[in-house]
């Protein structure tokens, strides 16, 4: 098991060398098996019992919003609506219960809220100067579901059946997964960001192999 997740983080390393180097053959390659790799250690780790199947599925569709990315005529609306998808699974795992809304769970929410809303105004932005004005809504909806993704991770903090190893583990996981996406769309259509394609996918894979470990924790407590 710990094989496996030793693997994912070697094909996650050499894919972020890939990509500063510009090699698109061995990038194209490591991109995808990098979450393969994750996806037979949550599988390994857990036979996708209980809400890890939910994870499970996240990862597959995370794997195929890499694809679209990544083919010669880039996908982008596809990779959204996977990436979208695969966030939405992840919000349908972390709640399985209703979530408890204490004063925490309001503060994280407002806090989310006020962040969301400030990056969604710079990038509605940067699509008005690119002419890019088809994509104001779907951006939009998916900024949303990031954040309320993000906002689920945060609440396990206060679930009694969460550990609060796990639960930490998962929210930093999760906050990791939407700085990435934030990077990602800034460097698109905001500004430039000098080796934005390196930072973009050291913060997904750590994103995404944080919140996966933090899950199986959950699942093995």
């Amino acid at each position: 098991m710990q094989f496996i997740l030793i693997l994912t983080l070697l094909s996650a390393l050499l894919d972020w060398y890939a990509v500063y180097k510009g090699w698109k053959k061995l990038e194209y390659f490591l991109k995808p098996v990098t979450m393969v790799f994750l996806f037979i250690f949550l599988l390994i780790s857990t036979g996708l019992q209980g809400i890890t199947l939910w994870f499970g599925i996240g990862i597959i569709l995370s794997m195929a919003g890499d694809i679209f990315l990544m083919l010669p005529k880039e996908q982008f609306i596809a990779g959204l609506v996977a990436f979208l998808l695969a966030h939405i699974a992840y919000i349908i795992g972390f709640n399985q219960t209703l979530p408890a809304f204490n004063i925490a769970a309001l503060i994280w929410a407002v806090l989310l809220g006020i962040i969301a809303a400030q990056l969604y105004k710079q990038i509605a932005t940067g699509l008005v100067k690119q002419s890019k004005e088809s994509l104001l809504k779907p951006v939009l909806t998916y900024t949303a579901v990031i954040a309320i993704m993000l906002l689920s991770a945060l609440i396990t903090l206060s679930r009694p059946e969460w550990s609060s190893g796990a639960a930490i583990t998962v929210s930093i996981g999760a906050a990791l997964f939407m700085l990435s996406d934030a990077i990602l769309a800034w460097n698109k259509f905001v500004q430039p960001i000098k080796n934005g394609r390196v930072m973009n996918m050291a913060a997904y894979h750590l994103g995404q192999i944080i919140l996966i470990y933090g899950v199986v924790m959950h699942a093995g407590s």
